[in-house]
């Protein structure tokens, strides 16, 4: 499990390593280390996701830890799932993921699923919208603090 503590509450995300090992590793380390503390959801489209996890919020951005392979699977992307964003090519994930919104079949088996928001949905639906060029976001809402559920207090 993982808390991921927004402006309006605390979203508890289930992590599915049975689905993504590495994906989910690369995550947790980066949540170890205070990485997401403080990132922004640069990229957020009413109906669709927002997405976050990009330290420089242009969406170009990730950690200084490699590049993961895809680990792409059968499970649907659906409200609350967390998926992992990549660039054109699908071995690109780094850091950046998104949560859904409403239900995205077109994202079946292109894009990883790293795990399920189980508690808090109603807080990321309350993150800013962007309203530029693809989902942008000016002054965007972001992450306070991110914790694995084993580290917190």
């Amino acid at each position: 499990m993982v808390y991921l503590d927004l402006k309006d509450g605390r979203v508890t995300i289930r992590l599915r390593p049975d689905l993504a090992p590495k994906h989910v590793a690369q995550i947790k380390t980066l949540v170890g280390k205070g990485f997401y503390d403080g990132i922004v959801f640069h990229r957020v489209i009413d109906g669709f996701m927002a997405q976050t996890g990009d330290p420089t919020g242009t969406g170009t951005g990730g950690s200084d830890l490699p590049d993961i392979e895809a680990e792409f699977t059968g499970e649907p992307f659906k409200r609350g799932t967390v998926g992992m964003a990549r660039a054109a090519d699908p071995n690109s994930a780094n850091s950046q993921f998104f949560i859904m919104f409403a239900d995205g079949d077109f994202l079946n088996g292109q894009y990883t699923v790293i795990g399920e928001v189980v508690g808090g949905m109603e807080h990321v639906d309350k993150i800013k919208r962007g309203t530029g060029q693809n989902g942008m976001v000016s002054e965007p809402d972001k992450i306070i603090k991110m914790t694995l559920a084993e580290q917190a207090g």
